[in-house]
């Protein structure tokens, strides 16, 4: 009788430890078939009919609880520029990304001119000059989601901050640069190979279209790039070393320029 007793004490606490066990670690919603986090999670804030152009529904916070961003930008010595998030009554949770909504916090998303470019789970971000869309201006938008992808709106509004990035506020991504366009094609290198001539601290780009897969790389500066067969690739770095430095692709042995920096 006593072994009896013991075992059906020892069952009922695993099923006690069980459930703690499932309650804890990152919020879940156990919704009914047919319903979505979304619609699961309506209690943490009001869910609206509006959606953004990717398709995510907006949630309402009231005034109290809505988080706030503020985004700036710093131009990369090297490449690109250095983005920066400052977060209030929010905090960045990307081991909870695809659960319930819960209030202050979530990820972020960079949308570049309207298009989403990358998710943001840190409160820094490289954003390379090869993800801006052509010359300047550039309209930068980082906006706040929950853990279940909707947005999180205030006043009807998503929580989001934007920066512009052009020479109308004065800014600049790093040193002059300096870009080369060059294509391999039946192992002939279009324009003929010559010296490309910078000064020491200038930003080189290299945009090389092959025909074939190869690897890019500049010599002296152990920069590498994978080229893929019909599309162009783009490998940017600061010339900060004077001398001659070959530009060659390792599959077929090319030189594709002579990089002089003076």
């Amino acid at each position: 009788m006593n072994r009896a007793r013991a075992a059906r004490r020892t069952a009922a606490l695993a099923a006690v430890l069980l459930l703690a066990a499932g309650c804890g670690g990152r919020p879940t919603t156990h919704h009914k078939p047919g319903t979505s986090h979304e619609e699961a999670t309506a209690g943490a804030g009001r869910l609206l009919d509006e959606k953004d152009a990717a398709g995510h529904r907006y949630r309402e916070l009231p005034p109290g609880q809505a988080p706030s961003v503020r985004l700036t930008a710093r131009p990369d010595s090297e490449d690109g520029w250095n983005l920066h998030l400052t977060l209030a009554r929010f905090r960045l949770t990307p081991d909870s990304t695809g659960s319930g909504a819960v209030p202050g916090r979530g990820h972020a998303r960079l949308l570049v001119d309207g298009k989403e470019t990358a998710r943001l789970y840190g409160t820094w971000h490289h954003l390379p000059a090869a993800d801006l869309p052509g010359p300047g201006p550039h309209r930068l938008t980082v906006r706040l989601h929950a853990d279940d992808h909707t947005v999180w709106v205030r006043d009807g509004r998503p929580v989001q901050a934007a920066h512009t990035l052009g020479e109308e506020t004065g800014e600049k991504a790093g040193p002059p640069a300096r870009t080369v366009e060059i294509t391999v094609a039946d192992g002939r290198v279009t324009p003929p190979v010559g010296r490309t001539e910078v000064k020491k601290g200038d930003r080189v780009t290299l945009r090389v279209r092959s025909d074939r897969d190869d690897t890019l790389h500049v010599h002296g500066y152990d920069k590498a790039k994978k080229l893929t067969a019909g599309q162009t690739a783009t490998l940017t770095f600061t010339a900060d070393r004077t001398g001659l430095f070959e530009v060659e692709t390792h599959g077929t042995h090319l030189v594709l320029t002579q990089l002089l920096v003076r």
